[in-house]
């Protein structure tokens, strides 16, 4: 009867623990989030909006948590050649890791996964015209990731229907743009 005890109460936290994982990745702390990022990759099942001249390709700089709950996204896109910085807020939604910002159509932008001292990844699906796009994006805490934040972002991507093909580096060329401010 004791063991029976025992073996139920084990596999009751046990199950709390999964549960906690669950929620953990969930909730989201915000605030951690706030300070310098830097451009790694993106992909999109529209490579043209995320290349060379594409109006989602942006390098972020920096992310601020902002006293409403929303965040300020400061970052450098290109705009007829030129690199300008672009300040952006993206509006809380009612859902934890979730925004919203009107830009280029309507986005909703998510925040996928983080370790919050290394690497963040976002999701961001966008309607323009009726038509959607969805994008991700890597950014680290440092200029350079190994190949491990790599194989973790694709492996993000599968899970949207994008393959390595839909992935891009922004890591060298980010850091010449910034270079240049």
């Amino acid at each position: 009867m004791v063991l029976l005890l025992v073996l139920g109460l084990g596999l009751s936290l046990a199950a709390a623990q999964d549960n906690l994982q669950i929620v953990g990745q969930r909730h989201y702390n915000m605030a951690r989030l706030s300070g310098i990022w830097f451009p790694m990759f993106m992909a999109s099942d529209n490579m043209t909006r995320i290349g060379a001249n594409g109006d989602l390709r942006v390098f972020i700089e920096n992310i601020h948590l902002l006293k409403n709950g929303s965040l300020q996204f400061n970052f450098l896109f290109m705009v007829q050649g030129e690199c300008v910085a672009v300040t952006m807020v993206c509006e809380k939604t009612e859902n934890n890791g979730e925004y919203s910002v009107t830009y280029d159509g309507n986005n909703k932008v998510l925040l996928s996964e983080t370790d919050y001292s290394t690497y963040v990844t976002f999701y961001m699906q966008n309607i323009k015209n009726g038509t959607k796009t969805h994008v991700l994006a890597l950014f680290g805490r440092l200029p350079d990731l190994s190949k491990t934040y790599l194989k973790r972002f694709v492996n993000v991507c599968k899970k949207y229907g994008l393959g390595p093909q839909n992935v891009i580096n922004l890591s060298k060329e980010g850091l010449r743009s910034l270079g240049n401010q």
